[in-house]
């Protein structure tokens, strides 16, 4: 029996309809996710946050520098009276800022090198109303590294780059537009900025999370244009810059799927490349865990069952970080907390890195 063309009309409508609504609810859902990542400013926790103090020697200076928008970021230059061999450009990990990273700053600064750290837009110090997404992280590097070539504030010395998570992205996929640097480290960085999207998506979506990647890429475009697409390997294969891979097969935040392994199959002969690869140092393997910092934090959990009201609630986050900062300056030699946090084994690898390629 044949379907009368009227009725065959209603049913193509109903079903461009129905299409319709499907491809509005997951772009919604995009814009949703990505307000949700990226539509607010983020911080290191205050009450734990590293202060140039702690580090015998250690000297920093502020500077402030535009990015693409005009936002100003802030930065600091971290040295000792060691005459420098280069300059390492730090780019910290998404949800916090630099001074995360202030004793692996004074590691290199004590072993001869200048340290350049920013806090990239949305982030700690800087302006910014929001993050913006994962590619501004590369673009204010960019311009990070243009200032400390350009302003005439430093010296004229080789560039090394370091990056952790986010910035172990950003540092290899800006290597698009500097080429130029010398050395960069990559520890627990992904290849393509929708991969930390897609992993986390399968978590809870399954392979349905594959439906929203055309308009994550598209929403990625609108505000970035022709960076929303620059991948690690990109940069990578616009340079002639030594690159260290480190990473950790039980990455549960940046799975090494996304990142190491796409590298390793690629440039595993390569002799540009060194990868450095544990099998359970989790995401944050430059900050060691030694029985005082353990100690220290299963107090807190302790003390978190004392509080008289819901600390989860996102209504007391204010009331809890003012509570949490009373209590560390009150219980915790928070100096001695960052002193055992430093993977010297870790770092001592990054430094002759480092060396031999700044030698070269």
């Amino acid at each position: 029996m044949k379907v009368k063309k009227p009725v065959r009309k209603k049913i193509l409508i109903v079903l461009t309809c129905v299409l319709v609504l499907v491809i509005a609810g997951v772009w919604i859902l995009s814009e949703v996710e990505c307000s949700r990542f990226f539509g607010r400013r983020y911080e290191t926790d205050k009450a734990t946050r590293q202060r140039v103090e702690y580090y015998d020697g250690l000297e920093r200076t502020q500077y402030i520098f535009p990015s693409d928008k005009g936002q100003k970021l802030t930065g600091y230059l971290y040295k000792t009276s060691l005459d420098p061999k280069g300059i390492i450009i730090f780019a910290h990990g998404y949800g916090g800022g630099q001074s995360y990273y202030m004793n692996c700053a004074d590691y290199f600064t004590k072993h001869g090198y200048y340290v350049f750290a920013f806090d990239a837009t949305g982030s700690e110090e800087s302006e910014g109303e929001s993050t913006r997404g994962l590619p501004q992280g590369m673009i204010d590097l960019s311009y990070a590294i243009s200032f400390v070539e350009e302003s005439g504030n430093f010296p004229k010395l080789p560039i090394g780059l370091f990056g952790h998570s986010w910035g172990g992205y950003c540092v290899s996929a800006v290597l698009t537009l500097h080429p130029e640097v010398k050395a960069v480290v990559a520890c627990s960085g992904y290849n393509d900025s929708l991969g930390i999207f897609i992993s986390e998506g399968k978590n809870i979506a399954g392979p349905a999370v594959y439906l929203t990647l055309p308009f994550l890429r598209l929403h990625d475009y609108i505000r970035f244009g022709k960076y929303s697409t620059v991948t690690s390997e990109d940069g990578f294969n616009n340079t002639d810059a030594r690159i260290m891979i480190v990473h950790s097969m039980d990455d549960t935040v940046v799975p090494a799927e996304i990142g190491y392994d796409i590298y390793y199959r690629n440039h595993k002969d390569d002799p540009r490349f060194t990868f450095v690869c544990y099998e359970d140092k989790g995401h944050r393997y430059f900050h060691e865990v030694t029985p005082y910092v353990t100690e220290t934090e299963e107090a807190y959990q302790q003390w978190l069952k004392t509080l008289d009201y819901d600390y989860n609630n996102p209504a007391n986050k204010e009331r809890l970080e003012e509570d949490k900062i009373k209590y560390y300056h009150l219980n915790v030699d928070v100096k001695k907390y960052w002193e055992n946090r430093v993977n010297t084994e870790l770092l001592d690898k990054l430094l002759a890195f480092y060396d031999e390629s700044f030698a070269e």
